[in-house]
């Protein structure tokens, strides 16, 4: 993860704009070569199940129903922060999917009060980013209790374990299990769609998102990858979110076609508010993709 994750210091900085997101605008890719917007949806929830005191917690997407008014990316002219002083900040990128994993967890917990976002320029990083908050340089970073934290995959662990909100994560031994497996597998499915974006086959990446069809498939309680919303669902969302786009509008490769699970996955994602706070413009990740991978072909 770690070699990977470096793609959020120097592939993301091909991103124009460095400000955030839209708010509410999911994408809806229900026809092939016609990629839309849709306008500001109602709210609606996802359930997940866990079992506590033979109680069934049910937790919606939108854990606090909060609306942020998210900050401007600091850059090499801004001040930094007040680093350790009891605040408990999240160092993101607005561009990065990996800093996008954690920056999910923490508004699906709820903690947009308690988790701090601190937006970086990657393009113009400040140098007090590396001297006096994480010496790796990468984001995201969580800064909590007097330590700084980083890597995508260990850090929504870590927030989900260790602050308050609905769990995102399954009781089930079996299904803990595979979620792991899949969490093992986000770096291989990267691997396998990018080198299918660099060349002209898509051998690699149709297997990929195979493996993805046919993981949805193991469970049939729910539409998520563990049945219930999860990590999981998590960690690829912020990767499918860029490759069915520029696939759809640049190799004209529909990632839906003969994958119903994945189709209604997508479907689901949709209405998750809380990951689609955190989304770009579909135009802006393709345009972004077409540098990266069109120029070097």
């Amino acid at each position: 993860m770690a070699a990977l994750n470096l793609s959020c210091c120097y592939y993301h900085h091909r991103f124009q704009s460095h400000s955030p997101p839209p708010t509410n605008v999911p994408i809806l890719l229900s026809h092939r070569n016609n990629i839309s917007i849709s306008p500001k949806s109602p709210l609606t929830s996802f359930h997940h199940k866990r079992h506590h005191s033979n109680l069934l917690v049910l937790a919606t997407t939108m854990a606090t129903n909060v609306q942020e008014d998210l900050p401007p990316a600091l850059d090499s002219t801004s001040e930094p922060p007040s680093v350790f002083d009891g605040t408990t900040r999240l160092y993101i990128s607005y561009t990065c999917p990996y800093a996008q994993r954690v920056w999910i967890t923490r508004n699906c917990k709820g903690l947009q009060e308690k988790i701090k976002l601190v937006p970086i320029d990657l393009k113009n990083r400040p140098d007090w980013y590396k001297e006096k908050v994480y010496p790796a340089n990468k984001v995201p970073a969580l800064e909590h209790n007097n330590e700084v934290k980083g890597e995508s995959l260990d850090l929504i662990k870590y927030i989900d374990t260790n602050f308050e909100g609905p769990s995102l994560y399954p009781d089930d031994t079996i299904k803990q299990e595979f979620g792991e497996e899949l969490l093992s597998y986000t770096n291989t499915f990267y691997k396998s769609v990018t080198t299918s974006l660099k060349g002209d086959g898509f051998n690699d990446a149709a297997a990929a998102f195979d493996y993805i069809e046919k993981a949805l498939s193991k469970f049939d309680d729910g539409p998520f990858f563990l049945a219930q919303f999860s990590l999981v669902d998590i960690a690829y969302a912020p990767f499918i979110e860029r490759f069915q786009p520029y696939l759809l509008d640049v190799k004209k490769y529909d990632i839906k076609v003969g994958r119903p699970k994945l189709a209604v996955w997508i479907e689901e994602m949709n209405k998750n508010d809380d990951f689609n706070q955190t989304r770009r413009d579909p135009k802006e990740l393709v345009e972004s993709y077409r540098k990266r991978y069109l120029s070097s072909s």
